[in-house]
């Protein structure tokens, strides 16, 4: 084989080889996995002896149009207007250099020019994928996938997906797929409730795991196909909106990037992998100190004065918090969610004083200020809807639909997008604000942009969403910025690398949050992962837990409240300075240290263990009876830890008992739970 036809990605720890297909023009996985996985014969290769399909057909292909892969899936759909459908492309010549690949495809036919796109991450064992697509006359494209990754399988593929609802995002599942296809999306103008950007393959029950997650804060899909041969391929990318794309004469598409990593060590491993990516992903942003914060959201809702807010800053401040952030309500017109969206300027009947002499009394209880706003939205009764009704999406002839007591605002447009720029620095420089919460709480319906023409109206959102963002880092550097769809309906890597935070669910109740988060740090970091105390029973799993469960479980991530801590007794209020003062002495290990999954939310003790070089922190939860059942009495229950060295001794500081690496591995943690205890937080330092 020449050096030409076949080229090798590096990672840390591992190698993605591709090559030229000898049956047609085409790139394919050679191997992928573990150093030195590619010496020796493909797994991926076969007779090449097909029936009723072609060769292209059956190949472990990085990617195909439709034309040479008329069957079995392809990810390109293009053609000419009034012409047929279909691409049969050449190879055009490779380029290569540390750590990227551009293998490219031309089809001088139909006028189309395409780059398969690679790129190592640093640090990581994150392979990025992309595909740029340049036309050479006008050309429709009705699918254009970011790229193909093929997992060659023994017998049944396991799947594993995060799935959900409003207020149950982020659920782990399962399944076991031997043959057909597999589609989890969204065309609802974000990556949504329902289905994670993200999927992880594994051969049966083989640790080895291969995961793939979309970069992109729009319309989305991941399709995973089991094919003839032993191989499961996986295709990802954008949906656009209107069914197909008009790529004009010397215009090229980039798609979105799609991060592929492999893990030798399961699902566990390749969730460090991604938290890996992610730390990468905030760049300096990561040593940042994430401040715990206080959100009067749960406490008032949209009864927000000044006199009630300042009320909950002192208590908030009482407790240990940093951070003050006022929710929805504080804007004029905002009595409830009728009104006051677009409009975003501070009510003067809330704020007699004036706001900023409010947002000075809270800054002067020794807290830092965020407010929280919804910038795509607005309000049928807002000023800013009465001088343009136009900048909402809208069909001509065509009744609009309120969700939520509220339209969309198009955020295509650069006027749009101007305002939403202009509304933001107006507020950070009229306010002294360190924290912005951006939500967004309902899809586009009706979505037009009447006499524009063709328009890619789900890629020109998803980008002035992201020129908003990218402005606020670029003009406000200092201030955190924490994204919130509902829920996590908007939770990507595009957003991610923006954002300092983002909120997984609106569900903050113990046992359901727990389900949650249990899903979300499979596939993001302890960092990003906002998480809140508060008061709210279970809405699926009903089962009282205690305070202490609640602050344990939070945190698991980035420690906030939102509880009425008016309502608190003296004894809840002096608890939670307590475990404001731990987590403030442990966030820089769960922040930044190894997280490891210990069981699952379904076992009775579920924990998080956290490793940093001289301790390591593991969050304890009881998640089933709280009598000692099933165990004998007095009988503790025990978590075991992992990848810890065996040698190595390690005093729990709390009760100064002292664990040889061995025992936390073999026998574990022991913790006796019950009514009155059923969470715990052990630091255990390496001696």
């Amino acid at each position: 084989m020449t050096s030409y036809e076949r080229w090798i990605l590096r990672t840390d720890h591992t190698t993605y080889a591709v090559r030229l297909s000898p049956d047609g023009p085409w790139a394919e996985l050679d191997a992928w996995g573990p150093h030195g996985v590619e010496h020796g014969p493909s797994a991926l290769d076969w007779s090449r002896r097909t029936h009723f399909i072609t060769p292209a057909d059956a190949a472990p292909a990085e990617y195909l149009p439709y034309g040479l892969r008329p069957f079995t899936g392809s990810e390109l759909v293009a053609s000419r207007s009034g012409e047929e459908r279909g691409v049969w492309w050449d190879f055009a010549g490779a380029e290569e250099s540390e750590g990227t690949l551009r293998l490219a495809f031309t089809d001088h036919v139909v006028g189309l020019r395409a780059v398969l796109c690679y790129e190592t991450v640093p640090g990581t064992d994150v392979i990025l994928r992309w595909t740029e697509l340049t036309a050479t006359e006008e050309l429709r494209l009705e699918r254009f996938d970011s790229a193909a990754v093929n997992i060659p399988v023994g017998g049944t593929a396991r799947l594993t997906y995060l799935a959900g609802q409003w207020s149950q995002e982020f659920q782990r599942t399962r399944l076991d797929l031997q043959r057909g296809t597999f589609t989890i999306g969204s065309t609802q103008g974000v990556p949504g409730h329902a289905y994670a950007p993200w999927l992880a393959v594994q051969d049966g029950d083989s640790a080895a795991a291969y995961g793939v997650a979309l970069d992109w804060p729009g319309n989305w899909h991941i399709t995973a196909d089991t094919e003839p041969g032993g191989i499961v391929r996986v295709r990802a990318g954008r949906v656009p909106h209107e069914g197909a794309v008009v790529l004009a004469a010397g215009e090229t598409l980039v798609t979105p990037r799609l991060a592929c990593a492999f893990s030798p060590d399961g699902l566990d491993g390749l969730s460090r992998v991604w938290h890996g990516y992610e730390r990468r992903l905030a760049g300096e942003r990561l040593n940042r100190p994430r401040k715990v914060l206080y959100n009067s959201w749960e406490a008032t809702g949209f009864d927000v004065d000044a006199a009630g807010q300042l009320e909950l800053a002192k208590a908030a401040a009482e407790i240990g918090a940093e951070l003050f952030v006022v929710d929805d309500g504080w804007f004029t017109g905002r009595g409830d969610d009728t009104g006051g969206l677009g409009d975003w300027y501070p009510d003067p009947e809330a704020f007699p004083a004036g706001f900023d002499r409010f947002v000075a009394d809270v800054r002067g209880l020794g807290l830092d200020f965020g407010l929280w706003v919804e910038p795509e939205a607005v309000s049928p009764g807002s000023r800013l809807y009465a001088e343009h009704p136009d900048w909402v999406y809208r069909i001509d002839g065509r009744p609009a639909t309120l969700v939520r007591n509220q339209l969309l605002l198009d955020l295509g447009r650069t006027d749009v997008q101007d305002f939403v720029i202009g509304t933001l620095d107006r507020l950070f420089g009229d306010y002294d604000i360190s924290y912005l919460k951006w939500d967004m709480n309902r899809p586009p319906t009706e979505r037009g942009r009447p006499g524009s023409g063709p328009v890619d109206l789900d890629a020109e959102h998803a980008a002035g969403y992201l020129r908003v963002l990218d402005h606020l880092r670029a003009a406000h550097p200092d201030v955190t910025v924490e994204g919130c769809a509902g829920g996590g309906a908007r939770v990507d890597h595009a957003t991610l690398a923006r954002t300092d935070v983002v909120w997984p669910s609106d569900n903050t109740a113990p046992l359901d949050r727990l389900s949650i988060q249990y899903g979300f740090l499979h596939a993001h970091a302890p960092h990003v992962m906002s998480s809140w105390v508060t008061d709210a029973p279970g809405v699926f799993d009903p089962r009282p837990r205690s305070l202490a469960f609640r602050f344990v479980n939070a945190m698991c991530g980035v420690l906030g409240v939102g509880a009425d801590l008016r309502r608190w007794t003296p004894e809840q209020r002096a608890e939670a300075r307590r475990w404001i003062v731990r987590y403030k002495e442990v966030c820089h290990v769960t922040h930044h240290g190894e997280a490891r999954l210990l069981g699952s939310p379904e076992d009775s003790t579920f924990g998080v263990q956290f490793d940093a070089a001289d301790r390591t922190v593991v969050a304890a939860l009881s998640t089933g009876r709280l009598d000692g059942a099933p165990l004998v009495p007095g009988r503790p229950d025990r978590l075991r830890l992992r990848a810890l060295d065996p040698a190595a001794r390690f005093r729990d500081t709390a009760t100064g008992t002292t664990y040889s690496g061995a025992h936390l591995l073999h026998h574990g943690l022991p913790f006796a739970w019950s009514a009155d205890h059923d969470a715990d937080l052990v630091v255990l330092m390496r001696e």
